[in-house]
């Protein structure tokens, strides 16, 4: 997509690694990667100079508070990111307000089920892995809060993602304490729960993904 737009400026909001701001400075003129944790944007400086990518600048701030004028953003990208933000619904506006109408979003997140104890499951071993892990959103809710954000939507596409166990947890240097009670959520769940998630011995299990094209609406809402 980002190929076909050829953004003048685009945004990667909640950048984590970095890895949408590499693809997108393929094709942008100028990329900046905003992240909440300054220690993860000097890991982006550092690997976007070694890749050799000097269109990409750093940010660090809270996605529901953004220090960019409104309009600024060709082009928004927002990968693994929605479900740590404090307050999800202000983000989004945030997302909107600083992309020029017609700007293209994409985001890309896990989703909970519409079932509540597949819900509760996946918010808890989230939260034992990663305490600034939030809440994953459902489907119905993205596609609500999108709208209401002031965003159209142009494409949804739910995927299956597997989750190696023992790499999620390494990721996030989960202490051993609450790996144990994760496995323990996991080896005590009801039938429902370890079918929907296909919960393998080792731990390994499956979650839904959400990817989100949409464009930012005009003032009148068109």
């Amino acid at each position: 997509m980002a190929a076909q737009a050829r953004p003048d400026r685009a945004l990667d909001l909640g950048t984590g690694g970095g890895h949408a701001a590499y693809r997108l400075a393929e094709h942008a003129r100028r990329v900046t990667a905003v992240d909440l944790s300054p220690e993860m944007l000097a890991v982006v400086a550092v690997e976007a100079e070694k890749r050799g990518l000097p269109n990409i600048e750093t940010c660090t701030a809270r996605a529901e508070c953004l220090p960019f004028e409104d309009g600024t953003f060709d082009m928004l990208a927002c990968r693994f990111s929605a479900h740590h933000w404090g307050d999800w619904e202000s983000g989004l506006r945030e997302a909107r307000r600083v992309l020029k109408p017609g700007g293209i979003a994409m985001f890309f997140d896990v989703v909970s089920s519409e079932y509540a104890s597949c819900d509760t499951h996946l918010q808890a071993i989230e939260l034992l892995r990663d305490p600034s892990h939030v809440r994953n959103r459902n489907e119905s809710e993205w596609t609500s809060a999108m709208a209401n954000a002031g965003f159209r939507l142009r494409k949804t596409e739910k995927r299956r993602i597997t989750m190696d166990y023992i790499s999620w947890v390494d990721r996030m240097r989960t202490p051993e304490a609450h790996r144990i009670a994760i496995r323990s959520l996991q080896k005590s769940a009801a039938a429902q729960i370890q079918t929907y998630f296909a919960i393998q011995a080792d731990g390994s299990f499956s979650v839904d993904a959400l990817q989100i094209e949409a464009s930012a609406c005009c003032a009148h809402g068109l």
